[in-house]
């Protein structure tokens, strides 16, 4: 892993944060399986290939991240070389002793070298100094497969879910880690 120094923002990140590339791509995907009937309602989650790998588009709007980004409890920072590379952006109060990391983005050059995992772990660490918190939570897309397998690889359990969750109607999948 590459020797990376994560920190809270400062308001002289921003623009770098916002020039990361937000996109991710993926050739599986969590498919839901909802099936209904008098007597109860059975739902599934299943992997599934994709016949190809596919090019995600981020949930939230380029336009809106300055504005969201204001509403955190807060945000983690990742640098290599001084350059800022990677940030996850945790919000409090939307469930009860938890954190909500809502964001977690690496710039795509440096995926898939251990700085999602850093900024997880330094969140759960985060997390634990505030008061009354027990547990961090990660907000998922279901086609965001590496964020699924980072979640799991971490220790992180499948948790819930919400439909229609994001602006393009996607469905939200939280996995979590108490502590």
């Amino acid at each position: 892993m590459p020797e990376i120094e994560i920190r809270p923002v400062k308001n002289t990140d921003v623009p770098s944060l916002l020039k990361l590339d937000h996109n991710y791509s993926s050739n599986k995907v969590w498919q839901m399986e909802l099936n209904v009937n008098e007597a109860e309602v059975n739902l599934s989650f299943r992997q599934a290939n994709l016949p190809r790998t596919v090019q995600v588009e981020y949930p939230r709007l380029p336009e809106t991240l300055v504005e969201e980004w204001s509403k955190h409890a807060g945000i983690l920072v990742a640098l290599l070389g001084g350059e800022i590379i990677g940030y996850t952006r945790m919000v409090q109060d939307s469930f009860p002793f938890s954190i909500l990391m809502t964001d977690l983005v690496v710039n795509q050059s440096q995926r898939r070298q251990g700085i999602g995992s850093a900024l997880v772990l330094a969140a759960l660490e985060w997390a634990n100094t505030r008061t009354g918190i027990r547990r961090l939570i990660l907000e998922i897309q279901p086609k965001n497969y590496p964020a699924i397998c980072l979640a799991k690889k971490l220790g992180f359990e499948f948790c819930g879910f919400n439909d229609h969750y994001y602006r393009n109607q996607d469905t939200a999948l939280f996995f979590d880690k108490w502590f």
